[in-house]
């Protein structure tokens, strides 16, 4: 059974620190948003996978501070970009090292939490995770995974893009990021090197998604089919005929992949 109690003082816990910063920035509401529903996420998968009650909670919290370091990122820097500044995970490290107590007193969850923390945005987890903190980092990695597919679908192509939605039809797709795609993975930052590459990036992340909740999620809520059909609400036509070609081959490899999640 959930503990409310507990669920309350962190919500609260994590209020008093988010109000530090300008709640004017639209930036600072979305990163909000994004925590509630990343951390719902991490409980989702959790119970999916049959966790106990203290481990649904826990999963929950690593969810709710994943990104406790943007926050201070976007304070120092004024940007989320971890090229553009630091890594926002290790940020959130330095974070925890004073705020965690507000959270919570359990001296067992935290190497649990620092670890989902620090690994919940690495291109690969390291090899040397036990099973324990395997899952955890997993489960916060889809939930984030699967919520990023959501800010994407309800930003704009300057927010997440850089560039303005009548640039957005002469886009192009790397040959660099399409080997990625067609190897059903994750890209990495450096093989993102073309303006569409970021969205390409963006629908690969479901190919490595390793719980069956987190792709259930995915299906559910429409976001991948969404993001073929109209990423940014604009019309997915190209001027470059090689990036229709390389766009709808990825449409229609993805409506494979949803149908075959069942």
């Amino acid at each position: 059974m959930v503990d409310q109690g507990f669920r309350n003082a962190a919500r609260d816990a994590f209020g008093s620190y988010t109000a530090r910063y300008d709640g004017g920035d639209e930036r600072i509401a979305l990163k909000i948003e994004h925590t509630y529903e990343v951390a719902a996420l991490c409980e989702r998968i959790a119970c999916d996978e049959g966790l106990d009650a203290r481990d649904v909670d826990l999963a929950w919290l690593c969810g709710l501070l994943h990104d406790i370091g943007r926050f201070e990122q976007l304070r120092r820097w004024n940007t989320f970009s971890d090229a553009a500044s630091c890594s926002h995970a290790m940020l959130g490290l330095d974070v925890l090292g004073t705020e965690l107590v507000h959270f919570t007193d359990n001296a067992a969850w935290t190497p649990l939490i620092r670890k989902a923390v620090a690994h919940h945005s690495d291109y690969r987890l390291p090899v040397d995770l036990s099973d324990r903190e395997h899952i955890f980092c997993t489960i916060t990695r889809d939930a984030d995974k699967v919520d990023i597919l959501r800010v994407f679908n309800q930003s704009s192509c300057d927010a997440v893009l850089g560039m303005a939605p009548g640039e957005f039809c002469h886009g192009r797709i790397s040959d660099t990021a399409l080997v990625g795609f067609r190897e059903r993975r994750c890209l990495s930052r450096d093989e993102r090197v073309e303006s569409l590459d970021g969205l390409l990036g963006t629908v690969c992340l479901v190919f490595e998604l390793e719980h069956r909740a987190a792709r259930a999620a995915v299906c559910e809520r429409g976001y991948l089919e969404h993001l073929l059909d109209a990423p940014f609400g604009l019309d997915a036509v190209f001027a470059n005929v090689v990036t229709q070609d390389r766009w709808n081959e990825v449409r229609a490899a993805m409506r494979a992949w949803e149908s075959a999640q069942g």
